[in-house]
């Protein structure tokens, strides 16, 4: 029998994540091992493991609220912009649709596709930042 789902557990709560934003088809919430503080996942509610198993109705609502958060994102964390990726099997280390979006800064030594990650300091820290996204936004829509 195959494990679970990592991000159907976040999604149901058996698991514990930092939400940033959830509604009835999405959840957003900070990445476990991020590149920068601030580096959040995108995930719809339904699984499915692929952009391209994502219905048509689906993908313009999911990249609305991937755009809501490349816009709060830098607010929120006093970056320049944002990286935004998907990666579909290839490199995609939880098998389920995914997008990054990643606070940016001049010089902040991300390089092509070497993506060296990070811890928070501890759980406190990392729902702080979560916490700083979700407010912004609220501000920026």
């Amino acid at each position: 029998m195959a494990a679970p789902c990592v991000f159907c557990e976040i999604i149901e709560r058996r698991i514990p994540a930092s939400i940033v934003y959830e509604d009835d088809d999405h959840v957003a919430f900070l990445d476990a091992r991020p590149l920068f503080e601030g580096h959040t996942l995108l995930v719809p509610r339904t699984h499915v493991v692929t952009l391209t198993d994502l219905t048509p109705e689906r993908v313009g609502p999911f990249f609305l609220q991937a755009q809501r958060l490349a816009r709060a994102i830098p607010i929120a964390m006093d970056a320049k912009g944002t990286f935004v990726a998907m990666n579909n099997i290839v490199s995609q280390s939880v098998p389920h649709l995914h997008c990054h979006v990643v606070p940016r800064t001049p010089r902040d030594g991300l390089r092509g596709f070497f993506w060296p990650r990070t811890k928070y300091a501890d759980d406190a820290a990392r729902d702080a930042v979560a916490a700083k996204i979700a407010t912004t936004l609220d501000h920026t829509d």
